[in-house]
């Protein structure tokens, strides 16, 4: 039985929270975009893979779930972290894999919280 959107959101918040990005890859599907509003959408589940690399190495990311939401292929993901930081994450879920996901959170807080440089 193919997971649920919900199922997939679950799992991928505990790959997030421990930062395995291999794990956090595999629920991508190949052609899958990841658009953070705050970026340029990522294409490709090889890019979004190298993307969450990239972002543990820069950064301790915690995602501390308020709650899931689910309609039909669509799971809501509202989440903060331990710093205060909130936001909320959108997932298409197609044949058990992410196909698209849209996130949404204040860049410039992150910036700050995390003492990174401001661009």
């Amino acid at each position: 039985m193919t997971a649920t959107p919900r199922q997939i959101v679950e799992t991928w918040v505990e790959r997030f929270n421990a930062a395995d990005v291999d794990g956090l890859a595999a629920l991508y599907a190949e052609d899958a975009v990841n658009h953070q509003v705050t970026q340029e959408p990522v294409e490709g589940r090889e890019a979004i893979r190298a993307m969450f690399e990239r972002e543990f190495a820069a950064a301790e990311m915690v995602c501390l779930v308020e709650a899931i939401h689910e309609a039909g292929e669509v799971a809501a993901l509202e989440w903060r972290d331990p710093l205060g930081l909130r936001g909320c994450g959108f997932f298409t879920v197609r044949g058990g894999l992410i196909a698209f996901q849209r996130g949404y959170w204040d860049k410039l807080s992150f910036l700050k919280m995390h003492g990174l440089p401001i661009a």
